[in-house]
């Protein structure tokens, strides 16, 4: 056997499927095996392995054992002169394969092979290729400074700034979404490290390769695409805690004695401020429109308490100082909480919602205004005036953002997507069909072919000229057939078309859409199955609002709910889980299997039975009653059932 393939897998079912059907095309030459860790996901991913891909060697673990141990697991197993250990949001091109085993066997030196690596919008990833955290290097790479000197091979060591990325080199770390190792380096070198649950084990493993007499190498002569962030999100708080608690390993496993505990001292200082800093980017990134919208505001209310102290009282002074610390955030509350209400946040471009969410809270000002005490209520014409001076900044924003979002002057972003397929008539059709099928808002251009097609009004060319098709019909997004594409076509034209495009893969005879624009994001999904509202970000927001503002109003009642309860210390014990989150209002029917797949929601005091008043055992009734529960949900339904349940808010919850 010359080759065993690993991937582990958590809850990436399509990125799986994706990646298996790459590496089956990339292998056809080779003598393989691939195995399949999955480490005990509830999205499907083994049923879908055990029935699309038989020959795969599947090891299905009953709970999440981490990324080493589950590697070692099938590395025992394995029988390949070489082991490739592989993330399953990965596709590898066509000679991936090939060239990393050729590699192999012209230089015996060589331990571990990584290739050259673009996330799913065509862009470069730096860890490609990476050097050995030193505490030097470790510093510039929390700091940040490396950003300054991309280049540098002193600043920037961490990704080797140093060394050209379309060049092949000898390096020292890399990275464990694709990582080719002799069987024999890892005999020397040992295992994976299972004391890594995640993250921390590539450079851990590539440094004991290089211990144990080897090179490690970065081939540049081939590429594969990894959708970075699938399979864990980057940018969140328990990405930096594990990270750099994998780094604290590192460290007591390969330094000693002052030089450990200098590394150790700085990754913990480091955990609290990247954790910081993540937490407060995470809230400027989910608030920013609020955020940016709360800042106009005040500047409006600013500009227009100055102007009319000066032209209607002749005294830049007049308003009181407690205008600016009680009115001004008062007003700000308002008028923001009303925009999101009124669901303004959920797209930049609706300016009609604007206007009627500031006008109501206008009204909603007015309304308090008239409860306020006489020391604070002050001109009602600065209120009206930072309203029409706040809606056209707003406005103003929003058509920038807009703008810039579309790469033109422009007021609104296309509700549609311009879709160009690439790929032979059949598969396009297929697409097409399955587009339209679904629930997604696409305006389906056409379809580029890699072969001449004549007397077909769909074809807009061929694939030797996509780059130019693309432009001319200013498409938005491009959808690749895997069926009939070579992989390193694909990679070749996102490179050429560059951002201004989202790209996407069909698979062979796959009925999922998948892709990813950028390393930062997470990767995209279309399955073309019914949309579910649970799944809405509005509602999640509005469901959250509700479950917060009922709790805090039933505690402040809890004296009189006192004698209407039987049993009032759980129906207290239950609102202050509601309020921290680890409850919720209305959740799914409990069942003793998750076989529907639903998207995972905080437990509720009721569920959809209690908005019928019946009780069942039925699972198969139960899925159901879930899945339209799901589907349909939205707030006044959701308020329906705390209506009809609100006696039983005082329920036992396990």
């Amino acid at each position: 056997m010359q080759l065993s393939i690993i991937i582990v897998n958590y809850n990436v079912q399509y990125f799986l499927e994706q990646a298996l059907l790459s590496v089956q095309k990339a292998a056809l030459t080779i003598d393989h095996e691939i195995w399949v860790v999955d480490n005990n996901s509830v999205d499907g991913s083994v049923d879908m392995v055990t029935q699309k891909f038989p020959n795969v060697r599947l090891i299905a673990n009953k709970d999440n054992v981490g990324f080493s141990k589950a590697n070692n697991q099938a590395i025992l197993k394995s029988t390949g002169e070489y082991v490739l250990l592989l993330n399953p949001d990965t596709v590898v091109g066509e000679d991936t394969l090939i060239k990393c085993l050729h590699k192999m066997q012209e230089d015996s030196k060589i331990g571990a092979i990584g290739v050259k690596m673009i996330d799913g919008g065509g862009n470069y990833l730096p860890e490609s290729k990476r050097g050995f955290p030193s505490p030097t290097t470790a510093f510039f790479k929390t700091t940040g400074l490396y950003r300054i000197f991309p280049k540098s091979g002193y600043f920037n060591k961490y990704y080797h700034g140093d060394l050209d990325p379309s060049k092949n080199h000898e390096i020292e770390i890399l990275c464990g979404a694709f990582m080719f190792i002799r069987r024999d380096a890892l005999q020397k070198a040992g295992l994976l490290d299972e004391a890594f649950f995640m993250y921390g084990e590539d450079i851990d493993l590539s440094y004991r390769i290089l211990q144990a007499g080897y090179h490690n190498y970065y081939l540049a002569d081939t590429t594969i695409i990894h959708y970075k962030g699938e399979s864990t999100k980057k940018g969140s708080l328990n990405y930096v805690k594990t990270f750099y608690q994998a780094m604290i390993i590192f460290a007591n496993k390969h330094f000693h004695g002052q030089s450990a505990n200098l590394y150790v001292t700085f990754i913990r200082a480091a955990i609290f401020v990247r954790g910081f800093l993540a937490l407060l980017l995470s809230f400027i990134k989910n608030f920013k429109l609020p955020i940016a919208d709360s800042f106009l505001l005040f500047c409006s209310l600013q500009i227009c308490k100055q102007f009319w102290s000066v032209y209607r009282y002749d005294n830049p002074n007049y308003f009181p100082d407690h205008f600016n610390y009680i009115n001004v955030p008062l007003y700000l509350i308002i008028w923001v909480l009303t925009l999101y209400l009124l669901k303004v946040y959920d797209r930049i471009d609706q300016y009609f919602k604007l206007f009627r969410g500031l006008a109501l809270g206008t009204v909603i000002i007015a309304a308090v205004y008239g409860f306020l005490d006489l020391e604070y209520r002050n001109s009602r014409a600065v209120i009206l005036l930072a309203l029409g001076l706040g809606a056209i900044l707003l406005s103003l924003m929003r058509i920038i953002m807009v703008s810039i979002k579309t790469g033109r002057f422009a007021f609104h972003i296309p509700l549609n997507s311009r879709l160009i397929i690439v790929g032979k008539p059949e598969e396009s059709r297929r697409l097409q069909d399955l587009v339209q099928s679904g629930t997604l808002r696409k305006t389906i251009l056409g379809y580029v072919s890699p072969e001449k097609i004549l007397d077909d009004k769909q074809c807009l060319g061929e694939t030797s000229n996509l780059p130019q098709i693309a432009d001319m019909y200013k498409a938005n997004e491009i959808i690749f057939c895997a069926k009939d594409l070579e992989t390193t076509d694909i990679m070749k034209w996102m490179k050429t078309i560059g951002s201004s495009a989202n790209y996407k893969i069909l698979p062979t005879e796959g009925s999922f859409v998948i892709g990813s624009q950028s390393k930062e994001t997470l990767g995209e999904l279309y399955t073309f199955d019914i949309t579910l509202n649970i799944n809405q970000k509005t509602f999640q927001h509005q469901k959250r609002l509700i479950d917060i503002t009922l709790s805090l109003i039933l505690i402040l009642m809890s004296p009189v709910l006192y004698f209407i309860y039987n049993k009032p210390e759980f129906l207290i014990q239950n609102l202050g889980k509601v309020l921290s989150g680890k409850l919720s209002f209305v959740g799914y029917v409990p069942v003793a299997s998750e076989s529907n797949n639903l998207p995972p929601q905080t437990k509720g005091i009721l569920t959809p039975l209690d908005e019928m008043n019946v009780g069942t055992n039925d699972e198969k009734l139960i899925d159901r009653l879930n899945f339209l529960y799901a589907k349909d949900i939205d707030i006044s339904r959701y308020l329906q059932i705390i209506w009809k349940g609100l006696r039983k808010l005082n329920r036992q919850i396990d």
